[in-house]
């Protein structure tokens, strides 16, 4: 594969990520904190959702390599 095709396949999966991240956003079970000015914000389902997409993302590339 040359660096041409290899930058398309990494754009591609960059813009997938982009429109699948904007609308899963904040999903109900990520843990939240606010106290006074300070707000913390773990992703942990964002995070799991994404790790799960992009496996399944990489499997099927590599399936056609």
């Amino acid at each position: 594969m040359n660096l041409g095709k290899l930058f398309i396949i990494i754009g591609v999966i960059f813009v997938i990520v982009g429109i699948i991240w904007s609308f899963i956003g904040k999903l109900p079970d990520d843990i939240t904190f606010k106290k006074g000015n300070v707000v913390f914000h773990f992703p942990i389902v964002t995070s799991i959702v994404v790790s799960i997409i992009l496996t399944l993302i990489f499997y099927i590339i590599g399936k056609f390599r």
